[in-house]
């Protein structure tokens, strides 16, 4: 059902430096901000030869990520992003193994374009997993 890591993403408390960090001091390519007001987020993804990091600041006081923040006041992974081929599919399997989607269980538009879910961490070992459609 997975396919490759798409992203692994890092909750930041201010988007300007994190993206200062990974472009002036370790050197990477960034993409420009993004806000994506559905999900309560500005993202920044900085261009890996073999995957992305997504680093996410809060949009707003009601951002799933300020309430990250107000646990880890510098920062710190926030989730990991798998691509699969059918989200909806894999999203059946996932429920009907047990795992719970979050949200209501329909897909969203995400950063890329493209179809994501995110599935409860205390399914996944702790960690957030969020899903996107290829």
């Amino acid at each position: 059902m997975l396919g490759r890591v798409n992203h692994i993403a890092i909750a930041v408390p201010d988007l300007g430096t994190a993206t200062t960090t990974y472009r002036d001091t370790l050197g990477a390519r960034v993409s420009q901000a993004q806000a994506l007001p559905e999900h309560g987020v500005t993202v920044v993804f900085v261009e890996l030869p073999n995957t992305k990091v997504e680093l996410l600041e809060p949009l707003g006081a009601d951002s799933p990520i300020a309430a990250f923040l107000e646990k880890n006041p510098s920062g710190g992974m926030h989730h990991i992003c798998y691509e699969v081929d059918d989200i909806i599919a894999a999203r059946d399997t996932l429920k009907a193994a047990g795992a719970r989607v979050l949200g209501d269980g329909n897909p969203k538009t995400g950063a890329h374009g493209k179809p994501v879910l995110f599935l409860h961490p205390k399914d996944f070992n702790g960690t957030l997993v969020e899903l996107e459609q290829l």
